[in-house]
């Protein structure tokens, strides 16, 4: 143990800090789930080593061949044949390396197809798909009595990411604690820290347990919100010009989930560009100004639209008030419950002209991420991009639906997903990116530097650097909003209260 770490005020509550496992390796990308590797590609390349070693069988028998005619003329090849016995021993060396790796990653295969059976388990359990649940069980019976080995790492896994999922929060929860009591005293160094600590561990431990953070495929919210009144306001982020003097949206007859959307003026459509990249993507983000959804409309070659839609982070602590973007809509759509926020964004995707069935790319941060992920399930849209930051919810979208979810480990607004689902949600070519944002423990914690929007453009920026070829989907989706012939873009704010329901005007439509 070292002893040259412990200060005056942190004592052993400032090892346990140090020695928790970290999980800061720069940026990852992974799948998601409890499994970041791909079986079937373990599988292949043990085949391929078992190949391997067959063809070595056979370099060995025409060897041995070679071998005992040279040992007929031991005058003449007495060199050549002591040179194959060398090479023999060798090809015999290269043969049990090769049985050892096809087994070794056969067993890891194994191992891994358990975790991710177990994932699909306990989705089964929880849709009541008692029938599925049933096939499964038996199928990892089968498999853990075949293979005990691959069982235990199977399990060692489960409780590897079990335990390290929120390693980072709690190292620098202690760390924080430590550095905020030993402003006051020692005692306070290590009770707080401790406390910290272990209260960030708890907290952990029951979001995870609890899993209301991961969002099933038939997750609904409930209740009605409203009324809320939406209206544009010129765009506060880059991509697009500010609205002109278009003419006010009549009132149809109403809106959905009890909002009233609102009087609207849709911006005329002007020199606005697709974003090229994640990053950019961060910049068109709503949250300067009175901003808070962000619409964009492609007209593409074919005649047939698409739209983007881009929601914002929460932007009031209160508990109800004027702005919809508050911890009341926070605390609603964690709990499953209907939001003004998401009644808000509902209202300004129809008023931009958005309709049942639509071609839809939701982005949003931190509520935004929640309102992104239900308008993916629920919303009516065909949502074929989802991309949260700092998200508090991981939704289990459908395999049309390219999932990207941006977390930081140091980030308690997105430790909330409980670490997202137990295997990979979307459709191939979604990925997670994690990084640690702000390793350095200190009071600036408190105001979640980790969760900033500033922070999600900066590992937007990593991901588009990446050369890992999940990016690849995410970039094609870029590249074909690209083609588009026309763009419109409107920003919208939104207000708790009455209002008269609006429908768009036919330059939306």
């Amino acid at each position: 143990m070292r002893t040259d770490s412990i200060d005056p005020y942190g004592g052993l509550v400032t090892l346990l800090g140090e020695a928790w496992p970290r999980v800061d390796r720069g940026l990852q990308l992974q799948a998601g789930g409890a499994v970041a590797v791909d079986t079937a590609t373990l599988r292949t390349a043990a085949e391929g080593f078992g190949r391997a070693r067959s063809e070595l069988d056979d370099i060995a028998v025409t060897l041995a061949g070679l071998r005992r005619q040279l040992q007929d003329a031991p005058s003449h090849a007495a060199a050549a044949e002591s040179a194959a016995s060398v090479l023999s021993s060798r090809i015999q060396a290269a043969q049990d390396e090769a049985h050892r790796i096809a087994a070794a990653l056969h067993e890891a295969a194994v191992a891994y197809e358990m975790v991710e059976i177990q994932a699909e388990h306990r989705a089964a359990v929880l849709a009541g798909d008692a029938d599925r649940a049933r096939r499964l069980d038996a199928r990892l019976t089968g498999l853990a009595d075949t293979y005990p080995d691959a069982w235990r790492t199977a399990l060692g896994a489960e409780f590897g990411r079990a335990v390290l999922w929120p390693s980072e929060l709690v190292r620098q929860g202690t760390q924080w604690g430590v550095a905020v009591g030993g402003s006051v005293s020692e005692p306070g160094a290590i009770a707080l820290g401790a406390g910290v600590g272990l209260v960030t561990l708890g907290g952990a431990a029951f979001v995870g347990f609890a899993g209301t953070g991961r969002l099933s495929r038939g997750a609904r919210l409930t209740g009605e919100a409203g009324p809320v009144v939406v209206r544009s306001v010129p765009p506060a982020a880059p991509g697009g010009p500010a609205p002109g003097a278009g003419a006010t949206v009549p009132p149809p007859g109403g809106s959905a989930h009890g909002a009233g959307a609102a009087q609207v003026r849709v911006a005329p459509t002007g020199p606005a560009v697709a974003p090229r990249s994640l990053a950019a993507v961060t910049e068109r983000m709503p949250g300067a100004g009175d901003s808070r959804v962000r619409v964009e409309r492609y007209t593409m070659p074919d005649g047939g639209r698409q739209f983007a839609v881009y929601i914002a982070g929460t932007q009031s602590l209160a508990l109800g008030g004027d702005d919809p973007w508050d911890n009341a809509s926070n605390a609603e759509l964690y709990t499953g419950r209907m939001s003004d926020s998401y009644a808000a964004t509902e209202a300004a995707l129809r008023a931009a002209g958005a309709r049942e069935g639509d071609v839809v790319h939701a982005f949003g941060h931190s509520q935004g991420g929640m309102i992104a992920g239900h308008l993916a399930l629920e919303g009516g849209y065909d949502v074929r991009t989802l991309v949260s930051l700092g998200s508090p919810v991981e939704a289990d979208v459908g395999d049309r639906t390219l999932s990207v979810a941006l977390r930081h480990t140091d980030d308690p607004v997105a430790g909330l997903a409980g670490g997202g689902h137990g295997e990979g949600v979307g459709a191939p070519g979604s990925f997670v990116a994690e990084r640690v944002a702000d390793p350095d423990a200190g009071p600036d914690d408190a105001r979640l530097p980790a969760h900033r929007l500033s922070a999600y453009a900066e590992t937007a920026a990593l991901v588009d650097a990446s050369t890992d070829p999940r990016v690849d989907g995410l970039r094609e989706v870029f590249a074909d909003l690209r083609r588009a012939e026309a763009v419109a873009v409107t920003e919208y704010a939104a207000t708790r209260g009455s209002g008269s329901a609006v429908s768009p005007s036919s330059d939306a439509g």
